[in-house]
């Protein structure tokens, strides 16, 4: 009677175990669907992006998520193709050429592009795509920033960042701004 029980007992314990992980594997997927989740805490940002006459083009929405936060860009009037887009220091948006926005948000001192060995700035973003019609809507996921006050990777410290446009499609690695030309877009993200 007791050798029957063994095989039983196995087979509990193998239900324990194949349970466990599966349990394991759903908390790890329930915990990457909260990481894109929008933090309730902080409310989005909406900023009109503006071009160099100073007219309105889009916006964009900044959303904080558990790890970073979201960025929705809606644009038109650009030329069709590939521009640089990117997170500056200070939220100045003045016309025609928008330097007032300063270089990019790089708060850890990094080299520009994610193709770059030392890192890329934490505002570096992928290329912003314009069909033919000279309109663009894209969603970016920047992991190394934060819409929380009163912390280093905050787009929201004093003075404010910019979210800008360029004229042309960033290279990914020259430093200090890809190559990507002039700044065509701006939005004031505070």
């Amino acid at each position: 009677m007791k050798l029957r029980q063994i095989p039983l007992l196995a087979v509990i314990v193998l239900l324990l175990i194949v349970t466990g992980c599966k349990a394991e594997e759903t908390m790890g997927a329930m915990t990457a669907s909260i990481a894109n989740e929008p933090s309730a805490a902080v409310k989005p940002i909406t900023s009109d992006i503006i071009n160099e006459k100073g007219a309105k083009i889009g916006t964009a929405t900044f959303t904080q998520l558990a790890k970073g936060v979201q960025i929705d860009v809606s644009a038109s009037g650009l030329k069709p193709g590939l521009h640089g887009i990117h997170i500056h220091e200070t939220g100045k948006c003045e016309i025609p050429d928008f330097k007032s926005a300063g270089a990019h948000f790089n708060p850890t001192v990094k080299q520009h592009g994610y193709d770059s060995p030392k890192g890329e700035h934490a505002g570096d973003l992928s290329n912003l795509v314009a069909g033919a019609d000279g309109k663009a809507q894209a969603q970016f996921v920047l992991t190394t920033v934060t819409l929380q006050k009163d912390v280093p990777n905050s787009l929201l410290k004093s003075g404010g960042t910019a979210l800008i446009i360029h004229e042309d499609p960033d290279d990914m690695h020259t430093d200090p701004a890809g190559n990507s030309g002039n700044r065509i877009g701006c939005a004031i993200i505070q």
